[in-house]
């Protein structure tokens, strides 16, 4: 058999590529050879490639403190539950203003494309969300962003270049009315755009902090990036504050703590979602690609 010769390009493509994956993956092994190492060491720049003075308290606090897996368990609530929402409404609304026959359509589709430009800003929103009584409540953080228009215009997208428009006439002639056809034809066709649109609204969901620091006041109802934000909030306090030296003992063990249980929850916290990806990454690549280059 015949030896494909490797050009120079191939070479110079396949270093450059492995530039790229150490650029991209470096970062994520840092944070986990941090978590286990000791924070003095992380902070002098001690820790490289290896972890060094390896303990596992940030693991050990983690586990122990319950405000934390409060926060997780939130999280995956308001990840969970707003995905739904966020699909339930999503969907059926990029595929009615799909079809041409929709009444109205061109206004309705101006209308959601002048909100991705303008909106009211966080103070009219706030006020809105309080004369609701949303306000320290669950529903704050999902009610509020229950659909996204760029979400939308690149669902409407995807139904108008890859569901045939003969199928749905037969179904129609068949005797399936609009709703039969979007539940039983459609939707079973869409697994692309579905799987894009759960990837983009769950990963908005697990990452947002700020609703939470704007809605929320019950630390009950705290989800686990605003919890994280605290932990965060404490090392660089304790690092600009001027005290006493009793106090800068103690403050500095804070310090410690926060910085060597920060890398532990960047991995409890991300951990989900990348374990998650892997599976729907094919169809995220094909969703993005039809969804939005089409058309």
């Amino acid at each position: 058999m015949k030896k494909k010769k490797i050009s120079r390009f191939d070479v110079v493509l396949t270093i450059f590529s492995l530039i790229v994956l150490l650029i991209t993956v470096y970062p994520l092994y840092f944070v986990v050879i941090a978590s286990i190492s000791e924070p003095h060491l992380v902070s002098t720049g001690a820790v490289f490639f290896v972890p060094k003075g390896i303990t596992w308290e940030g693991y050990q606090k983690v586990l122990k403190d319950s405000e934390i897996w409060i926060g997780y368990r939130n999280t995956i609530f308001y990840t969970v539950a707003g995905t739904l929402l966020n699909l339930g409404i999503t969907l059926p609304a990029a595929y009615a203003l799909s079809r041409k026959q929709l009444a109205g359509r061109k206004l309705f589709i101006m209308l959601i494309l002048f909100t991705m430009f303008f909106s009211g800003g966080m103070i009219p929103t706030y006020i809105l969300v309080k004369g609701l009584h949303l306000t320290d409540t669950l529903w704050a953080l999902i009610l509020p962003c229950a659909a996204s228009a760029y979400n939308i215009v690149v669902a409407r997208t995807y139904f108008e270049n890859s569901i045939p428009k003969e199928l749905e006439e037969a179904a129609t002639i068949d005797g399936c009315s609009n709703f039969k056809v979007f539940f039983r034809i459609v939707l079973p066709l869409s697994a692309p755009i579905v799987a894009v649109m759960t990837l983009f609204y769950g990963i908005s969901h697990w990452n947002s902090y700020f609703d939470g620091m704007i809605y929320l006041s019950d630390r009950k109802l705290f989800p686990l990036q605003v919890i994280l934000r605290e932990i965060l909030s404490v090392a660089q306090t304790a690092s600009s504050q001027t005290m006493s030296a009793e106090d800068a003992v103690t403050m500095a063990e804070q310090a410690r703590i926060a910085d060597l249980v920060k890398y532990v929850i960047m991995i409890v916290a991300t951990a989900p979602v990348m374990l998650i990806y892997p599976f729907v990454q094919k169809y995220f690549v094909k969703g993005v690609m039809i969804g939005s280059v089409k058309g």
